[in-house]
């Protein structure tokens, strides 16, 4: 009898992806991914007994996951519910290790971890696990934020934002920040290049060959930057970029944001700005400086020039920090801000009135 392959499984480019996503993520069961593997191999039209030997199943194996998404789809991936015994576990008892876990530990650590819930309770771990997942409770994990106590929030938010998506006609918007202390780290030993089946290796020690300070200017519309390193960090120094920035843009008003530091609002500086009135400063809020949009662009300088880096010398980390920038801005793109002023608002952290207030 001959043997017929079986027809291409016929699935969505969205149901593609998906399954894809399942490969490439990290944190996806095993099972999961040879289920997936599967019914993409035979959504390319592999035969079942080619696609068995790659996953390292059986025939059969291939056939019910095969069949199962194609009567359920991305759902008949997942595990059936299976009978069994009951839970060895009341309700009681789930609603006391609940409890338990939204209250710190009696044994000087920070968080409960399974093996200590199970320990406390005398519920096995597997249990706990389960008791945890079900009430979407995650002690291992922590998030952070911050509280933005600046009166002039919304305000400031608004001027940012529209500068950004609605500019003035014929203005140019410039973000602008200072990046301090980047460091010239020299290797102790040569860099380990990559090769097949070995990444990139260095060092872990270094040598510290100095530091030097990126003052830089972000053009919104172009992508374009405008950088210029100093041996210091101050007033004097940030004036003297502002200068630069008056030469390369000589004509039109100028709109800069910038955050809060104080060498951005001294004396001398609100003296400047008065003796260039086409130059206006507009503000972030306080604990928003990621509104910035140079802070975009320092973070890519960073990951791309500067965090594996070797500098023997503080001459070579500002060479290539030029280099760096003539690259990028010939072929500079401006970065895309999505969020309006009333998205941001909706989502901002403010500090509760029962905490700022103390005493009420």
């Amino acid at each position: 009898m001959a043997n017929h392959a079986a027809a291409p499984l016929v699935i969505s480019s969205d149901e593609r992806e998906s399954l894809n996503a399942l490969l490439r993520a990290g944190t996806t069961e095993q099972r999961l991914v040879m289920r997936a593997r599967i019914v993409l191999a035979a959504a390319d039209g592999i035969a079942n007994e080619r696609i068995a030997t790659a996953v390292g199943v059986h025939k059969m194996t291939v056939l019910l996951w095969r069949g199962r998404f194609e009567r359920e789809r991305m759902a008949g991936l997942a595990d059936a519910p299976r009978p069994g015994r009951e839970p060895i576990y009341d309700r009681a008892a789930r609603d006391r290790v609940i409890a338990l876990t939204l209250e710190p530990p009696t044994s000087g650590t920070t968080h409960w971890s399974l093996r200590a819930m199970a320990a406390r309770t005398g519920i096995s771990v597997t249990t706990i696990l389960r008791i945890w997942t079900e009430a979407g409770l995650k002690p291992h994990r922590v998030e952070t934020f911050k509280f933005s106590t600046d009166p002039e929030l919304e305000a400031k938010i608004r001027d940012v934002v529209g500068l950004y998506l609605a500019p003035p006609k014929r203005a140019i918007v410039l973000s602008v920040d200072e990046k301090t202390q980047i460091q010239a780290l020299d290797r102790t030993a040569p860099m380990l290049p990559m090769k097949p089946g070995q990444v990139e290796r260095h060092t872990h020690d270094y040598k510290r060959n100095g530091t030097t300070h990126l003052f830089a200017a972000l053009e919104v519309a172009t992508g374009k930057v405008t950088t210029q390193t100093r041996a210091r960090h101050t007033a004097a120094d940030f004036l003297a970029f502002l200068a630069q920035i008056e030469r390369a843009y000589p004509e039109g008003e100028l709109h800069v944001v910038l955050d809060n530091v104080s060498s951005h609002k001294t004396p001398d500086v609100q003296k400047w700005l008065q003796a260039n009135p086409r130059i206006r400063f507009h503000f972030t809020p306080t604990s928003a400086s990621w509104m910035n949009q140079i802070e975009t662009w320092f973070g890519i300088l960073s990951r791309q020039a500067i965090r594996r880096g070797s500098f023997r010398s503080v001459k070579e980390l500002i060479a290539m920090i030029a280099a760096f920038t003539d690259q990028w801005n010939e072929g500079s793109t401006p970065f895309r801000w999505v969020k309006t002023a009333d998205q941001i608002l909706a989502k901002a952290v403010r500090k509760p009135r029962a905490i700022s207030e103390s005493g009420h």
